[in-house]
């Protein structure tokens, strides 16, 4: 390979890295084209990509980028999911398709911003909801606090307005 087609390659890298906010890295020996392009197609659905690497390459651009703590997982054939949506949805993918298609995919680990994930963390991604569930739940722990207090600021005047309303009713039934 020529120095120029290693520097367009290295440059396709470096602009995958920046704008992943994540990345799944594998080793792909042993699958056929046809889990290649399943893989391929699944990531597309999730906002990611799937690409096959040089090691080295790979290297520069990882270094480049300020994601050089993938280096030691930069070994045997490497082939990176770049995700850049939901970080969740792309190890879901991923592990979906070890899952349900039982190939030989082997997860070597990934990156999340500037940490490196070990194989059980992306497991463990897999495993917690997506990011709109997690805000909704959140959204609903804030809210349960103010809506217990807004019952307790009111329980007083409910109180007052139904004594006042069976006075009235009272005196009402008094005067006829």
């Amino acid at each position: 390979m020529k120095k120029e087609q290693k520097a367009v390659i290295i440059d396709k890298l470096q602009d995958s890295f920046a704008k992943a906010n994540a990345g799944i890295l594998t080793n792909y020996r042993g699958l056929k084209t046809a889990d290649l392009l399943e893989i391929r197609k699944r990531l597309k659905a999730a906002n990611g990509k799937y690409e096959v690497v040089k090691n080295s390459l790979a290297h520069f651009a990882a270094e480049k980028t300020g994601v050089s703590q993938i280096e030691g997982l930069l070994t045997e054939t490497t082939a990176i999911a770049f995700g850049f949506g939901e970080v969740h949805d792309l190890a879901a993918a991923m592990m979906d398709f070890a899952k349900t298609t039982k190939s030989p995919l082997v997860v070597k680990g990934g990156f999340l911003g500037g940490r490196l994930l070990t194989p059980q963390d992306i497991i463990t991604l897999t495993t917690l909801p997506s990011k709109p569930v997690m805000i909704s739940r959140l959204m609903g722990q804030l809210q349960s606090p103010v809506a217990m207090l807004m019952g307790q600021l009111n329980a007083p005047v409910s109180g007052l307005a139904n004594v006042l309303r069976a006075r009235m009713k009272q005196l009402e039934g008094g005067s006829n």
